[in-house]
């Protein structure tokens, strides 16, 4: 993690994570994790927002834009998470649902009336096939001569509202038809129900409706961007990796044809706060027509899962998707005053956002306002009043460059996150936002008319210097572990838009574009050549070296998964939760280590225990009907003693639901605590612990449990969980928790002294007592009692008989203990039994009350 201290004096640092993926044949369901950074010193924690792996959204017919390439869909995705772009899904997308397969262009060669029907008719139609098709149709503008759609038998139609259909050849009032003609909205084209659709008469009949109407499928990557890559948040930043590796030329788009048509409408600009808007860009184009995108538009955004809104809109979430800068359309007839000024605002200013709620703004929130009132939220959302409408004519177009901590404080602050904010708070090219302005222009005079009737106005006081990096190719070396040519590193270098701007014998003098915000470092410029020449490309080495150090045995992880083994081979699945909580799952706030910057309530603290997390897993998994779980996490506890911050290793089982599914030959089990106490007793004896003290648990969150002891210290608690912890938790069926104490654990194990012993020669001898002892004795005091009596030749003792009943005197209860004696050097007498079985006799009598029956 690398971490850096703002100029407000806040900790401030980016985390990667990563999905971790545990293969298993039963149903597995874990509630999304979210990022989080622990200090485990004494420093505070702090949890840092948003700054987790994102999920990115790049289409491949896209990216072909800015590459000329043959490569296939599968392969750019094996570069791109080759190159450190990790590509989690490929899917391919039709832009028609269906993509119109099956459907074919067909000439209705006759038209008569049904005669079984007053509104349909029987046609002959010609798809080409040299076999003309009957066709039973309903549409009260079909007629002989037209050029049509065809679904033919077989077809699979998927209209736009409802469930997806197969044509079948079938009757209609008597009548055979052999498929369907169809009307736009039964094939995702249109809306229009008013009747089939009539084509023109140039229509080359046979043709597939696919190939008629220019539908193109797609495939769409779903990328893992870590948040150091902020420059890759766009198909232009994607490209560009792609083009390194690949050792292409990245094509911008053409902006030439730009030009001001007349400066008839200028806005005028005041940037009053420099600090948080270092750059702003912004021109005004009038005369434009609001309406619906054409189909080029709607359909390339529809692909990365952006709905279409109306043209303006659609343009700026293009420009945004394609070159990474955000943009930003004001109507302009609704700037007061002419004026845009790029300000704060006074603390508690009332602000109404587009989706109409009303925000009371901070001092500290960067300001788009007019001569009056703001307008927008800088960087993050626009305001309600000054957006596009159906009636605007005329926009002010914004393109800026925000601070990164500014925007991600406004954005936390209220809430809101957004694409503008996602890549405003990473961090954009400032070098962006004038070529953007041109690109979105042209386009929206493409797709809305109008013209460019102000010069660019561009407030740019201070330019963002690139990053000057020396690097030596001895570093280089040595980091890679391998000589890599210096002219291919050079080359690297260099389709990565880094500037070489000096170069000795021993290295590099290199100018880093200011897009790249994860590149300040000489180890950032060999990370940057290692991904674009290839892990894959790097041998391992026939010998390692490694420095020895001791360390306590068993190690810790040995113990770990030793643990993991034995749970998941009976049947259970690890989960891995949050550190990060809400305060109400505190016992003591006091002693609760608190998040000195929340992302949210529901994340204020660290946790104090691990029942929590685990019951909302157990929530998670419950509602989506996955009931019968088996659960176990390994992780840190967290809270103040005495000002001091105490960190624990805990080690927590759940049960919920049923033990063994439903068979034939037997009915489902439940899970009990008897299942809970059995895995607990069963772990503890793998560990080789014994001679632990059990003892009943009196604890808030248990209705009932024990708890096993070592040295007057808490080794584990075990039972069912109260129900006002499941309530807390919305939780509504009984759940059965352990909680190891893990660091105790480990002592535990290392201490232990296995020595091997021969199976004794000598035979066991087995006696029973059968006893009346008082309901509130339990069996682990009788075995305890039982252990110290007989020090030596006592191997075990087991409870084989209970009975509770209105036989007995009230408020007792029989027990049936056996007890196995076995000596290892000679065989047992009937006196030396008997004598033991006395003592057992007087000391159970004595001390637990009991009454030996015969």
């Amino acid at each position: 993690m690398a971490t850096h201290q703002e100029a407000d004096g806040h900790l401030t640092g980016v985390l990667s994570n990563s999905e971790i993926e545990l293969p298993t044949s039963e149903i597995f369901v874990i509630a999304p994790a979210k990022s989080e950074i622990q200090l485990t010193t004494s420093e505070i924690f702090i949890s840092l927002p948003d700054y987790r792996t994102a999920i990115m959204k790049i289409s491949y017919n896209w990216l072909k834009e800015f590459i000329e390439t043959d490569k296939t869909p599968e392969e750019i995705s094996k570069i791109l998470t080759g190159t450190g772009l990790e590509v989690e899904s490929l899917e391919k997308v039709q832009t028609i649902p269906g993509g119109l397969e099956g459907l074919v262009i067909g000439y209705v060669k006759e038209c008569i009336d049904h005669p079984n029907s007053d509104h349909l008719h029987i046609t002959k139609v010609d798809v080409g096939t040299g076999t003309d098709l009957q066709v039973v149709c309903g549409a009260t503008n079909v007629a002989a001569g037209q050029k049509v759609v065809v679904a033919t038998v077989g077809t699979t139609v998927h209209p736009l509202t409802g469930e997806p259909f197969k044509i079948n050849k079938s009757k209609i009032r008597g009548e055979a038809s052999e498929g369907m003609i169809c009307a736009e909205d039964e094939i995702g084209l249109g809306s229009s129900h008013e009747g089939i659709m009539v084509l023109a008469e140039d229509a080359l009949v046979g043709t597939p409706a696919k190939e008629y109407f220019k539908v193109n499928d797609d495939y769409l990557y779903e990328i893992g961007l870590t948040p150091n890559r902020a420059d890759a948040a766009s198909h232009l930043g994607t490209a560009r990796d792609i083009a390194a590796f690949l050792k292409i030329a990245v094509k911008r788009p053409d902006v030439s044809a730009f030009k001001v048509d007349d400066a008839s409408r200028t806005i005028k600009v005041v940037v009053e706060n420099e600090q948080a808007s270092p750059r702003y860009s912004g021109l005004t184009i009038s005369g434009i027509e609001v309406k619906e995108s054409p189909k080029w538009l709607k359909e390339r955004l529809a692909v990365i899962g952006i709905r279409s809104i109306n043209n303006i809109v659609d343009v700026t979430n293009y420009v945004l998707h394609d070159l990474g800068q955000p943009l930003h359309a004001f109507d302009a007839d609704a700037i007061k005053g002419g004026t845009v000024i790029v300000k704060n605002v006074a603390e508690g200013t009332l602000f109404k956002t587009l989706d109409d709620v009303e925000r009371k703004l901070s001092a500290d929130d960067l300001m788009i306002c007019d001569a009056e009132e703001p307008m927008c939220i800088a960087g993050v959302f626009g305001g309600a009043k000054s957006g596009v409408k159906e009636s605007t004519q005329a926009i002010f177009l914004e393109s800026a460059y925000f601070n990164a901590v500014a925007v991600r404080k406004t954005s936390k602050r209220h809430g809101l996150k957004t694409d503008a904010s996602f890549r405003f708070e990473r961090g954009t090219d400032p070098d962006m936002t004038v070529f953007a302005l041109k690109r979105a222009a042209l386009l929206i005079q493409e797709v809305a008319g109008g013209k460019i009737t102000s010069e660019i106005f561009d407030h740019y006081p201070a330019p963002v210097a690139p990053f000057e990096i020396e690097v030596t190719y001895k570093n280089i070396h040595r980091l890679i572990g391998k000589e890599i040519p210096h002219g291919e590193m050079k080359g690297i270098i260099e389709a990565l838009d880094i500037e070489v701007v000096g170069e000795t014998g021993e290295g590099l003098s290199l100018k880093v574009p200011p897009y790249r915000v994860d590149i300040t470092r000489e180890v950032d410029i060999v990370e940057e050549i290692l991904r674009i020449y290839g892990y894959n490309n790097i041998e391992i080495p026939t010998q390692v070296r490694a420095s020895l150090n001791n360390s306590n045995r068993p190690e810790k992880d040995n113990v770990q998964n030793l643990i993991s083994d034995l749970l998941t081979a009976n049947g259970f699945n690890e989960i891995m939760s949050n550190s990060l909580t809400k305060s109400a799952y505190s016992s003591d706030l006091d002693k609760a280590v608190k998040i000195l910057n929340p992302l949210s309530g529901d994340l204020d603290v660290m946790r104090q225990t691990l029942l929590y997390s685990g019951l909302e897993a157990v929530a998670y998994n419950q509602n989506r009907r996955n009931a019968d779980l088996k659960m176990y996490e390994f992780g840190k506890v967290y809270e103040l003693d005495e000002e001091k911050y105490k960190e624990t290793q805990r080690f927590a089982i759940f049960l919920s639901g049923a033990d063994k599914a439903e068979q034939w030959n037997q009915k489902a089990k439940q899970v009990s605590f008897y299942t809970l106490k059995a895995i607990v007793d069963g772990l503890l004896s793998k560990l080789n612990i014994t001679d632990a003290v059990l003892e009943d648990a009196t604890c808030k969150k248990l209705a009932y449990g024990l708890q096993y002891k070592k040295n007057n210290k808490q080794l584990v608690k075990f039972g069912a969980v109260a129900k006002e912890a499941l309530k807390l938790a919305d939780v509504d069926k009984e759940v059965f928790y352990a909680d190891f104490n893990f660091d105790l654990i480990l002592t535990l194990v290392r201490k232990n002294k296995i020595v091997y012993e021969e199976i004794s020669k000598y035979p066991a001898v087995r006696r029973d007592l059968s006893m009346l002892i008082d309901q509130s004795v339990t069996f682990a005091q009788l075995k305890q009692i039982a252990l110290r009596t007989e020090r030596k030749l006592l191997q075990d003792v087991n409870v084989f008989d209970v009975y509770q009943g209105d036989k007995l005197p009230a408020g007792k209860k029989s027990y049936a203990l056996s007890f196995i004696l076995q000596d290892s050097e000679k065989t047992l007498t009937d006196k030396a039994i008997d004598s033991i079985v006395q003592k057992l006799i007087y000391n159970l009598s004595k001390e637990a009350g009991a009454e030996i029956r015969k």
